[in-house]
């Protein structure tokens, strides 16, 4: 067996397929030093047959993945065990937010022999470089790392600070190309014809107990400059014509000066964009900074409104300034400026009563109503609260006291309830009843039949005006149970929802 490297990005969707950053960013930490070759199971009809046919070659020893929760962990976890099984020399190794977050479940599995905790911009090369030169008593020193010892033991390394970003060496989108036509990830999107997807950050300044990213980052954000960010940007449009882009940073919008960098920067290149941001940190932009990003491009952004209750707000230890009225406010600013806010809400929070669950989802749909009103073009992303409460919090200790846990063992990961419950639409908690499921999705098809998504832009026209035509008495009167002949529609139509596929693009 010689010391070839397989990356591999698990299907995550059956269609819009974006350029696999994660990856990406794993490769370009060994480029020039190992030979390595991406396997996308996005863009495979047999991705393990690739993976086999690569192995059986014996030129190749390791089988890396990156592991998101939900549909990824269809193929990871299979295709993992698959490996040691056929190939028990091999050696495997995970990263990404599933593995990071799931640790003890993902590593105490017995097809699992390193976890590289969060970026592995210097964990990744140094990790192979100790166990090629086998001398593995100095693992304990590499950061970020996550294994089991000679006797079993779950060890966690230190955590790395983060990195200059601008200091990293390019992502290799030529050796992606080698393998994959780089056109195939750029797709006709609502933004654009040619959509780019691209980080430009890591991390996230805040520390909300619900979010996935703060056990990685702990709080921490580094971003490239508005410069690197636009010279990686022109060369896309130079070389494949892009004329949009996703930045799926997990806050773009920190930095106002980077942004506003940016906007400058862009305003003249005819690129639309869309990015993730924090209401009470771009609500501090100026009404000129708004103006500008809008004549740069910007288009939509996706915004955590969360909860239009304060009270539910703190217990999410959203951190920050935001509140209700707040939300209300920033979707009042934008309306007349033209950018799109695309406000996500999670609905279903842990209550000491069955009654107060109640109260709070009620509360919620009457405060998407209100904001409706406010900015009729604002976008409405509704999630069920599906834990992911950091350890040690007091919002963990809550669900944990109201009896949710987590598998114990990997393989009951791909039950498909886990998979629905990473995709935010089966709860899986005790506390909320089928009675208060129904309520949220029900209200939720109404309006998504009222107020259709702008992202997909198949819904226009005729289907826009019919669905909005028999969800009109539905909507204004508050009656949403068994919205069936909207669901036929949505059917028919192949409607499709955001939150759990992203933009419709072809």
């Amino acid at each position: 067996m010689s010391n070839k490297i397989i990356i591999f990005n698990p299907r995550s969707a059956n269609s819009k397929h974006r350029i696999p950053n994660s990856i990406l960013q794993v490769g370009a930490s060994i480029h020039g030093k190992y030979d390595y070759v991406f396997v996308d199971g996005n863009l495979e009809e047999d991705p393990w047959q690739t993976i086999y046919d690569y192995f059986k070659t014996g030129e190749f020893k390791y089988f890396c993945s990156t592991v998101m929760p939900g549909p990824q962990l269809r193929q990871a976890i299979p295709f993992t065990k698959n490996i040691k099984e056929e190939f028990p020399d091999s050696i495997t190794i995970w990263g990404g937010y599933f593995a990071s977050n799931q640790y003890k479940v993902s590593i105490e599995a017995p097809y699992v022999d390193y976890i590289v905790n969060g970026p592995g911009d210097v964990t990744f090369p140094q990790l192979l470089n100790t166990l090629e030169s086998g001398n593995l008593e100095v693992l304990p020193n590499i950061m970020n790392l996550i294994y089991q010892d000679e006797d079993g033991n779950i060890v966690r390394t230190k955590k790395e600070k983060l990195l200059d970003q601008n200091a990293l060496p390019d992502l290799p989108y030529e050796h992606l190309n080698s393998l994959y036509n780089l056109e195939n990830y750029l797709s006709r999107t609502f933004l654009g014809s040619k959509t780019f997807s691209y980080h430009s950050s890591l991390g996230c300044p805040f520390t909300c107990s619900f979010c996935a990213v703060v056990p990685i980052y702990d709080g921490r954000w580094k971003a490239k400059s508005a410069e690197s960010v636009y010279k990686d940007v022109s060369y896309f449009k130079t070389n494949y014509g892009i004329d949009a882009i996703e930045f799926h940073d997990n806050n773009f919008f920190t930095s106002r000066k980077r942004v506003v960098e940016f906007s400058e920067l862009i305003k003249d290149d005819g690129i639309t964009w869309w990015g993730e941001g924090r209401i009470d940190t771009i609500n501090k932009y100026s009404d000129d900074d708004l103006i500008l990003m809008k004549e740069a491009g910007c288009k939509m952004i996706f915004l955590g409104a969360e909860t239009g209750n304060d009270e539910i707000l703190k217990q999410m230890n959203k951190g920050g300034t935001q509140t209700g009225q707040g939300i209300k406010d920033f979707a009042a600013r934008l309306y007349p400026i033209g950018i799109i806010p695309e406000f996500s809400f999670v609905l279903g929070m842990p209550a000491d009563t069955p009654e107060q669950v109640m109260e709070q989802i009620e509360w919620d749909i009457n405060f998407i109503k209100e904001i409706k009103d406010i900015n009729p073009d604002s976008e409405i992303i509704i999630y069920l609260y599906s834990p992911v409460a950091t350890e040690g919090s007091e919002l963990y200790e809550q669900i944990q006291k109201a009896g949710f846990s987590f598998p114990k063992k990997l393989d009951d990961w791909l039950d498909p309830a886990w998979e629905n419950f990473d995709l935010r639409k089966n709860p899986l908690t005790p506390w909320l009843t089928p009675k208060m499921v129904d309520r949220i999705m029900n209200f939720e098809t109404v309006l998504n039949g009222y107020y259709p998504t702008a992202s997909d832009f198949r819904i226009k026209g005729f289907k826009k005006r019919i669905l909005r035509s028999i969800s009109q008495l539905r909507y204004k009167t508050g009656v949403y149970k068994y919205p069936y002949e909207i669901k036929a529609l949505h059917k028919i139509w192949k409607y499709r929802q955001p939150e759990i596929e992203g933009f419709y693009s072809e």
